[in-house]
């Protein structure tokens, strides 16, 4: 993946394709202490086409805005030259734009659902809206559905199949290496942390209990594949020590695909790793890596026990090109083994300038 340190700003929301195409927001802001409410930020969206050697600027449909306001849009990559910038919050008026020439044009999309689909296609998007009541904003939602965001044109369609989860699902945005897709939640008749599984894209989902430390549901479950084993870190709340941040409660491991888990890892007061800022990183023969909030931890006998590592933090996740790994500001990683890893920095000018 090549560099670009010398973009403008700084870079937020990256996206890859499975084609190794890849988009980027950018925002530079100018900004005077003196007066803060006169400063803005111009925001810019920064492209590699597929086998490119740099980054280049595209027009960005996002307006400037004042520096007081803050960045908040975000953008999904959406398959090979998509991608989809949508501005801040969860408003319904909220404007979305959609691409399929690799920022080259860009145009208007309802953020709303409209209709349903069977499947979720190569390149899509796995997301939620609120089922119940319809069109209710998050902190109003009863009952959350999954929702596909499309790479064809960017609109969202409710997937007709839904996993026998609990009333709040939380899915993967993408899929893992081996083509599931996975959605955390908790098993409706006991209340307790389960993951679902889909093998053929989102027309049938299998349900499996993890074996949680505790009868309660966490916040979420992050779940990452890997070769030789899937793993799923169980977030929520600790009980003892000091309160941490992303806290993790536990975590499981399945060499049988889902089908069974075992427990590996049960955080105590004080073992480390408590914390974890993404999703796992599994490699071969019973690697993982955890990267928490003050220092990643990595493990050679699938998560029982755990060693410090010495490059310290990191925020882990999944695209279609890989496990994208986000350091300090603008130093990026991409691995598809959980070993090797390509680095690349992108847009390393300080994010607000006089």
């Amino acid at each position: 993946m090549p560099s670009a340190p010398g973009l403008p700003g700084w870079a937020h929301s990256l996206g890859f394709a499975s084609d190794g195409s890849g988009f980027a927001l950018l925002a530079s802001c100018v900004s005077d202490p003196a007066v803060p409410e006169s400063g803005f930020c111009r925001q810019h969206v920064a492209v590699r086409d597929a086998g490119a050697k740099e980054w280049v600027l595209r027009r960005s449909p996002l307006p400037r805005i004042q520096v007081m306001e803050g960045v908040s849009a975000g953008l999904l990559a959406l398959g090979p030259g998509g991608a989809l910038v949508e501005e801040g919050g969860v408003e319904p008026n909220a404007r979305t734009w959609f691409t399929r020439d690799g920022g080259r044009s860009w145009r208007a999309v309802d953020r709303r659902t409209v209709g349903r689909t069977p499947e979720i296609p190569a390149g899509a998007v796995l997301t939620t809206d609120c089922a119940v009541p319809a069109g209710a904003l998050p902190d109003d939602c009863e009952r959350k559905r999954l929702v596909v965001i499309s790479p064809q044109d960017g609109r969202r369609r409710a997937l007709v199949r839904q996993p026998l989860l609990g009333a709040q699902p939380r899915p993967q945005e993408q899929p893992e290496p081996d083509g599931s897709w996975w959605v955390s939640g908790t098993d409706p008749l006991s209340g307790r942390a389960a993951v679902a599984v889909s093998r053929d894209g989102g027309r049938g989902w299998t349900v499996s209990r993890l074996p949680s430390p505790v009868a309660g549901p966490g916040w979420y479950t992050s779940v990452a594949v890997g070769r030789d084993a899937v793993y799923a870190a169980e977030m929520g709340e600790l009980v003892g020590g000091e309160p941490v941040k992303n806290p993790m409660r536990a975590l499981h491991r399945s060499v049988d695909g889902g089908r069974t888990w075992q427990r590996m890892w049960t955080t105590g007061p004080a073992e480390q790793p408590r914390t974890l800022l993404g999703v796992p990183v599994p490699g071969p023969g019973g690697r993982v890596e955890i990267g928490g909030e003050l220092s990643g931890y990595g493990s050679t006998d699938g998560g029982r026990t755990f060693a410090r590592l010495d490059d310290g933090t990191y925020y882990v996740r999944r695209t279609q090109l890989g496990l994208l790994r986000e350091a300090s500001r603008c130093q990026y990683a991409l691995t598809v083994d959980g070993v090797r890893w390509s680095e690349f920095r992108l847009a390393c000018e300080d994010p607000v300038g006089g």
